[in-house]
């Protein structure tokens, strides 16, 4: 009898554990162009048509300069937010393996000792009695039989939970990378402006001092005099505020990397960076699939769909077994003697009738597909967009630097020979104050654009799913 038991158990698992009533899934349609925009914004960015792509490169690779590579690693080792992202990695991957054991009987083994005293009017023999058994038992308690897949649709759907939360996780990673690198860059940047206005304020209080000799001789007006001590003062000011920049930019590295950071591996400025390699976006933007948080997407609309199966296997009938051997005797010292051996097998089935809760339950799972659908498709489409956007800053930022440059070699010039004017007396310090001043901005200017141009190069990688 027992082999034949768990020959049926066996052939009830085999048989009918691989049904499902979970619609067959079928990835949506792409809502977005098969090719990259293109325009006068983007010529530019097929330049590196010859460059890897972004799924091609590990991080290590893609960013050259030493003392960065050793920031991005030690945030990656201490940071909170990706520490958090794979405690709940783990903690997905456990409800996975709860939800999949579903599918599996209970067994367990139990003993016990069962002792009561009969009345005599109670007992069969008209006299009081005391009754007494010992049982040792071992057996499967209300397995449900998945003939309907409801388990395991709830099962497939817990696996695409984990694997989305899986795919956050990476993308965390990929946005924990992008932001140190952004981080470090801008440290650079205001290192660097910090430089350049300290360089200007020396400038404007030796102009201030030259131009203060010569109104203390009356040979310049006190009109002069203000006006060099108004672009001593802004640069003074702009020293401030930049040494306050670059101590929140350091603030702001410490919190990503999670430890507070070695000055040795802090950049100087700006070109002393090594910039990250130049990739190509690939022909197509089928690329954006195998982004992380578009694959979190569709492993969520996954879910969705394999909950419809739970929802759809509530209307079959549910059948549970509960079964046992074991062997049971008056005396504890008869529990294992010939003759005391006890089985028991008994099957459950529950039809279900009316329950109004059950139609509910599936619309609801219908109206999620539907929002997972919805929430795949808004992914992509922000995949693409944020695409477009980093190939239109490729495409320009160098001919904006060109602009730049050339514009800071005109005022620089403009500046010299208005100095050079002003100096013999032939114009006021009015064409030198303006010469000033224009030259200043374009030089804070072309900083900033070497900055947009080395952050759209990160901005491109993490885009494009790089980063792993």
């Amino acid at each position: 009898m027992n082999r034949n038991l768990f020959l049926l158990l066996g052939m009830i698992v085999a048989f009918f554990g691989g049904c499902t009533l979970a619609p067959e899934y079928t990835r949506p349609a792409s809502p977005v162009p098969v090719v990259w925009p293109t325009g006068a914004a983007y010529e530019e960015a097929k330049i590196a048509t010859g460059a890897p792509t972004a799924t091609e490169l590990k991080w290590q690779e893609f960013f050259t300069d030493e003392k960065l590579r050793q920031v991005i690693e030690m945030a990656l080792n201490n940071n909170r937010d990706l520490r958090l992202a794979a405690l709940n990695v783990e903690r997905a991957r456990a409800l996975y393996g709860i939800q999949r054991a579903e599918l599996l009987p209970s067994v367990n083994a139990v003993g016990s000792w069962y002792k009561e005293r009969v009345p005599a009017d109670l007992s069969t023999t008209g006299s009081a009695m005391t009754a007494e058994q010992y049982s040792v038992n071992f057996g499967i308690s209300s397995w449900e039989i998945d003939f309907f897949g409801r388990i395991r649709s709830l099962k497939d759907r817990a696996l695409e939970e984990y694997l989305a939360t899986d795919q956050a996780r990476r993308s965390a990673q990929i946005l924990l990378v992008s932001t140190v690198a952004n981080a470090y860059l801008t440290l650079a940047a205001d290192r660097e402006t910090l430089k350049l206005v300290a360089s200007t304020l020396e400038t404007q209080e030796a102009s201030y001092n030259l131009i203060r000799k010569r109104y203390d001789v009356g040979v310049v007006s006190g009109l002069d005099l203000h006006r060099a001590q108004s672009q001593a003062d802004i640069a003074r000011g702009d020293v401030a505020r930049y040494t306050q920049l670059v101590a929140q930019d350091e603030n702001a590295l410490n919190l990503l990397v999670g430890a507070p950071m070695s000055a040795a591996l802090l950049p100087a400025e700006l070109g002393s960076v090594s910039p990250p390699k130049e990739i190509f976006p690939g022909l197509s933007s089928e690329l954006l699939l195998r982004r992380p948080d578009v694959l979190a997407a569709e492993h969520r609309l996954k879910a969705t769909n394999a909950n419809i199966g739970a929802a759809r296997a509530a209307f079959f009938p549910r059948i549970s077994l509960t079964t046992a051997i074991g062997t049971a005797s008056a005396e504890l010292s008869g529990l294992f003697q010939s003759g005391s051996g006890t089985w028991s097998f008994a099957p459950q089935i529950a039809l279900p009738i009316f329950d109004a809760r059950t139609w509910s339950a599936y619309d609801v799972t219908k109206v999620e597909r539907e929002i997972s659908v919805a929430q795949y498709e808004k992914a992509i489409q922000t995949a693409f967009k944020e695409v477009a956007d980093a190939l239109a800053v490729q495409g320009t930022v160098n001919r904006q630097i060109a602009a730049q440059q050339s514009l800071v070699d005109a005022v620089a010039e403009t500046y010299r020979l208005s100095n050079m004017r002003y100096t013999k007396g032939i114009d006021n310090y009015l064409g030198v104050l303006d010469a000033q001043r224009s030259l200043y901005a374009a030089q804070q200017g072309l900083i900033v654009l070497r900055l947009a141009r080395l952050t759209n190069r990160v901005s491109i990688y993490k885009v494009l799913g790089g980063g792993a």
